[in-house]
């Protein structure tokens, strides 16, 4: 029977060596598999159906809320006085992304056009698209800065014009009209004298370009070849590098087409993307770790450097002209006209760019980009791009409409488009991405937990067989010691007895 439990015991010990042994494979061999499961899903292939349709139809909704400046003093700014703006809005549209022409290519990559659609949420909004707002009219003030250089009676001409077709310094038009375009005789005379000059051959407005419209020839790498590759921009309309800027650097066409990431990010990871609407490629830097809604993730925000000068950030020097830090001068791209691109209401930008102008308020909650991204897979969980159109106006003599207007970067508008992962999608990532891989490791743990426990009950079990087997033996010893002096002759009684009968014997003589 004892020789049945030590081999128990000793069967336990086996058994919890394995166990611990398994759980050890586990802690090394698990990660590696939750990594190529990441590496297999994240691959831009359409056998994987999750991933793919993510990326081919962006399944959560995104919004763009635009904030008007309504100008407030439009006749002293023609006096030489400083503006007075106020904020309108948010007005709120849902944006509709779906990416066509998808074709993969023998070298690993894809080339794909996106088509995007606006559609205004009254709901969403404080107020209307028939909300009737005053800003800077780019078509005279920005025209009237891109002709400061021409002989004066050409100026005169341009004045005389502008009267001709009844456009003055500041438009008064509705949300609508602004945002998605109105009808001016002005557009149509350039537009057939001057072809090319405006960005749009039918009505102008600020996103008439943008609602059905698409981003350029995108072709993005599919990772299958490299994972690190996945999503990295090889080239835009046919380009590997720009034309916009003055050098080589600012040129490039960096990171990915801003919607996804490779995976396995670090904190010293940076999110490099290209932005056809700002023209270049920019990068945003790790500020913190987060979650949302039980994902882990990392934040990253745009560095001050973003849009720093040339004197502030020497390698920005090929993005000028420049003027104060803050603005990115977009006018190489924009048709030559004076536009310039910042952060909302100046927010990090040289303070002298708030002295100009009256009634902006600049904070990072409200007015600082951000992405939030899950490390393990390169997905933004919640995002916020906001980013500020502002034009730069000054008089221009000859051209009566600029009066006496003092030489300010005007802000006009700025925007922000927005977009988290919620509903199924979040509850199909959280349980692939967070629940199992929790699950992986505490059975990791716990089998090792388990093996090591099991070893030490066991040892106890066996020391204690042992150390009672002992004991049994020892008393056994003890015990058969006087029965084996009952069985034999005993040397000292013997002789005792023999003195005895020897006594008897002297005296009975």
């Amino acid at each position: 029977m004892a020789i049945n439990k030590f081999k128990l015991a000793i069967g336990f010990i086996v058994a919890g060596v394995l166990t611990v042994s398994f759980g050890l494979v586990l802690l090394f061999v698990g990660p590696l598999i939750i990594d190529d499961q990441i590496v297999k899903n994240t691959v831009i292939d359409p056998n994987n159906d999750l991933s793919y349709t993510m990326w081919r139809d962006i399944p959560v909704p995104f919004y763009m809320s635009v904030y008007f400046f309504n100008v407030l003093n439009p006749k002293e700014i023609l006096n030489g006085e400083k503006p007075m703006v106020e904020q309108r809005g948010p007005y709120v549209y849902r944006k509709r992304c779906q990416k066509d022409n998808i074709t993969f290519h023998p070298n690993d990559t894809v080339s794909y056009r996106e088509y995007r659609q606006y559609h205004f949420e009254p709901s969403m909004s404080v107020g209307n698209e028939s909300d009737v707002v005053t800003i800077p009219n780019m078509l005279v003030l920005g025209a009237a800065v891109m002709m400061e250089n021409l002989p004066y009676a050409v100026r005169l001409m341009i004045s005389a014009t502008f009267k001709t077709f009844n456009e003055g310094p500041f438009l008064t038009k509705t949300v609508g009209e602004l945002m998605w375009g109105y009808d001016s005789g002005l557009v149509d005379f350039l537009n057939k004298y001057l072809p090319g000059m405006l960005p749009s051959t039918g009505k102008f407005g600020l996103f008439a370009e943008f609602n059905n419209s698409n981003t350029g020839l995108f072709t993005i790498f599919t990772g299958k070849d490299n994972i690190r590759n996945v999503h990295k921009v090889d080239s835009w309309n046919g380009l590997t590098e720009l034309n916009y800027w003055r050098s080589h650097q600012s040129n490039m066409i960096n990171g990915t087409a801003g919607q996804m990431w490779p995976p396995f990010m670090t904190k010293e990871s940076t999110l490099p993307f290209y932005s056809p609407d700002a023209c270049r490629s920019m990068e945003l830097v790790y500020q913190r770790p987060g979650d949302f809604k039980g994902v882990p993730l990392y934040r990253y925000v745009a560095p001050k450097t973003l849009f720093a000068n040339g004197t502030d950030y020497a390698p920005n020097e090929g993005f000028c002209p420049c003027r104060q830090s803050g603005l990115l001068n977009v006018s190489s791209c924009r048709h030559n006209s004076p536009v310039f691109i910042s952060h909302p209401h100046f927010y990090n930008a040289d303070p002298v760019l708030l002295d100009y102008v009256q009634g902006l308020s600049p904070n990072e909650e409200e007015h600082g980009l951000f992405i939030d991204i899950h490390p393990q897979t390169g997905v933004p969980l919640n995002v916020s791009i906001r980013l500020q159109l502002n034009l730069y106006m000054k008089r221009v003599s000859g051209i009566t409409e600029t009066g006496k207007i003092s030489e300010v970067v005007m802000p006009m508008i700025w925007f922000e488009e927005k977009g988290y992962i919620d509903g199924p999608v979040l509850t199909t990532f959280h349980t692939n991405l967070v629940i199992l891989p929790a699950v992986m490791e505490y059975m990791q743990y716990g089998f090792i937990a388990l093996g090591l426990a099991t070893i030490l009950l066991a040892s106890l079990a066996h020391y204690r067989l042992k150390r009672s087997s002992r004991n049994a033996a020892f008393t056994s010893n003890v015990i058969d010691e006087p029965r084996a002096s009952n069985n034999e002759p005993v040397k000292g009684s013997h002789d005792h007895d023999t003195q005895e009968k020897c006594n008897m014997t002297n005296s009975e003589r």
